[in-house]
């Protein structure tokens, strides 16, 4: 069977500067309703997923994304927000798009086009079998993903791939395959929409459930976060104030003493720390 891009079709919507706005948002929003359905069919592959991330990562392993424009960004930003929502040093998870750093706000002229790029930039990260590898690529056709997914599929370390087209070049070079099949997009190829979306939400399932299942979650609770800013530093507070039962000024400066809700918490139980 030939390859078909889905994302690539025409919208099931036309003659789109003569609607109102109205019409518009209500339009973007009955195809954005068509998301979540797609995620939860992957549901059996993003488990198996995390099983392999949780497994790695328990003896030091990583997590890497790679991918270019729009699925590198998702990649780069679903990263960055491990560090101060989990408290995990930022080594742990680690995004690279092509193009690099640059890539993030302005277009690199064929940077997604090399096959061999992708693998190089993993190499400078010093990838190995102890980390796993997930491709993002909407279409499912970008030679940085596919050359980078194949370099580490041969050298033994676990791969999965993102897309939004079934059986799609991507995909055919990694171990699991994620295909959120969301349909065409409500402007004709602009895969920020729909399978941007869906991106983001199963880049967000495999972080969160990975963490969780890593311990740096209690409850339902971020007590690793990072104290970056005030309204964290309230949310902490306000935690140990429901675990402990101080009062909010006590609780503040255990917190501040200690750095997380977790250190905070053991350390009061332990007897260690008295606000």
């Amino acid at each position: 069977m030939s390859f078909v891009k889905i994302t690539e079709q025409s919208s099931l919507y036309d003659d789109l500067e003569k609607k109102s706005i109205r019409e518009i948002l209500t339009e973007i929003n009955q195809e954005d309703q068509k998301v979540a359905l797609a995620v939860q069919r992957v549901i059996p592959q993003i488990e198996e997923l995390v099983a392999g991330i949780v497994k790695r990562m328990r003896r030091g392993g990583r997590l890497f994304y790679i991918g270019a424009g729009t699925s590198g960004r998702l990649g780069v930003l679903d990263a960055s927000e491990i560090p101060p929502t989990f408290g995990m040093p930022n080594t742990y998870v680690i995004g690279l798009i092509a193009g690099g750093d640059t890539a993030l706000r302005n277009p690199v002229e064929a940077a997604e086009d090399d096959p061999e790029m992708g693998w190089k930039n993993l190499q400078a990260h010093g990838i190995n079998q102890n980390d796993v590898l997930v491709g993002i690529a909407a279409s499912g056709t970008t030679p940085y993903v596919i050359g980078a997914l194949r370099h580490a599929r041969a050298e033994g370390i676990l791969t999965a791939a993102i897309c939004c087209n079934p059986g799609s070049p991507v995909a055919a070079e990694a171990k699991i395959k994620i295909e959120p099949i969301v349909g065409p997009e409500y402007v004709t190829g602009s895969t920020r929409m729909k399978a941007g979306t869906a991106q983001k939400m199963v880049l967000n399932m495999i972080t969160t459930s990975s963490m969780i299942k890593l311990g740096r979650v209690k409850g339902n609770r971020m007590v690793n976060m990072q104290l970056t800013n005030q309204k964290l530093v309230d949310r902490g507070t306000r935690m140990i104030v429901d675990e402990l039962g101080l009062s909010y000024e006590q609780a503040r400066n255990l917190l501040l003493l200690s750095g997380s809700v977790k250190e905070a918490v053991d350390r009061y139980r332990q007897g260690e720390a008295h606000p």
